[in-house]
């Protein structure tokens, strides 16, 4: 007999999103569009759509099953109005600010360690990759959290499009730098954002290059018009607005290793026994609920990823 356990955080498929609303949302995306409303899809940034985004019309992408969640969708007005983007923003209602941020034309610089540098377009990056949905959880180190259905494509793709040598051995992620448009990047912090993964979480199965959000390309708020999402770490680990990957032989200073070497480290993996210098990680707040709910090791997907970090027990893997 052929016995199905089912993993922690995995929900029954009754509670996921029906096919027939997601595979609506396209017809919801054009009506906006043809009648401007902004206003009507709540998350969608003005700029995105006056940008005229040209791979539009490869949303919704079909959902990947095998990423399920334990708990309900945050909904998309909520997660759409709180999150951070310090380029704008220190407040949580960032989203209002960035909008302002230029989604078109925009270029990703692949360089450092790899067979041929290259800059290419987004839309031509977009297009070249296998897009799918992913239902993800997102922790922060704050001790908040949402669960979102992102679209993207896997790091790995990316890295396989890239073709490093064999030298390389982190993953290095940049934004970009316009203080003109982003009032954040005039302050006192070390612009422009940088983030890191070693090679081997980059290429994890779980990493996504996030394209978009809810069934449409990636509203502003969310760090149009590419992101990373690495669920298994905090939040501050999914630079958004990127401009630049790098191919490195030496581990990279992030952004926040630079900024409060105190309170973070490299590895920003989720760990509730490991706290904040200044508040506890043993439980969360689900954003758009009064749940608080106790924090899971790795986020709830230590299968995908404890492996990565074994004989690394003493290093600062958590904060």
């Amino acid at each position: 007999m052929h016995i199905i356990r089912k993993k922690g955080w995995e929900i029954p498929e009754r509670e996921a999103t029906p096919e027939h609303l997601a595979l609506s949302r396209r017809s919801l995306v054009r009506a906006g569009a043809i009648l401007g409303a902004g206003s009507i899809l709540p998350g969608l940034s003005s700029h995105a759509m006056a940008d005229a985004d040209p791979t539009a019309g490869l949303y919704p992408a079909k959902r990947n099953e095998a990423y399920k969640l334990d708990r309900d969708l945050t909904p998309e007005q909520t997660a759409s109005r709180y999150n951070n983007f310090y380029e704008f923003s220190l407040s949580k209602n960032a989203f209002m600010q960035a909008e302002s941020l230029k989604t078109r034309p925009w270029t990703v610089k692949i360089d450092g360690l790899v067979e041929k540098p290259m800059t290419v377009g987004i839309d031509d990056l977009i297009k070249a990759m296998p897009l799918e949905e992913r239902l993800y959880r997102h922790r922060c180190v704050e001790a908040w959290s949402m669960t979102m259905p992102w679209t993207g494509f896997p790091l790995k793709k990316l890295v396989d499009y890239a073709k490093p040598l064999g030298s390389a051995k982190f993953v290095r992620f940049e934004t970009f730098l316009d203080p003109k448009m982003a009032p954040g990047q005039r302050g006192f912090f070390p612009w422009p954002y940088v983030e890191a993964l070693t090679m081997a979480e980059a290429t994890n199965d779980l990493a996504l290059m996030v394209t978009g959000a809810y069934g449409k390309p990636l509203a502003n708020a969310f760090g149009a018009p590419l992101r990373l999402h690495t669920p298994w770490k905090y939040g501050f680990k999914s630079i958004k607005s990127i401009t630049k990957i790098s191919f490195v032989e030496k581990r990279p200073e992030t952004f926040w290793e630079t900024s409060g070497p105190g309170e973070y480290g490299f590895w920003a993996n989720v760990n509730p026994q490991v706290p904040h210098p200044r508040w506890s990680q043993a439980t969360e707040e689900v954003i758009g609920t009064s749940d608080r709910r106790p924090t899971l090791l790795f986020n709830g997907y230590a299968e995908y990823v404890a492996d990565l970090y074994k004989g690394l027990e003493k290093e600062k893997l958590y904060i």
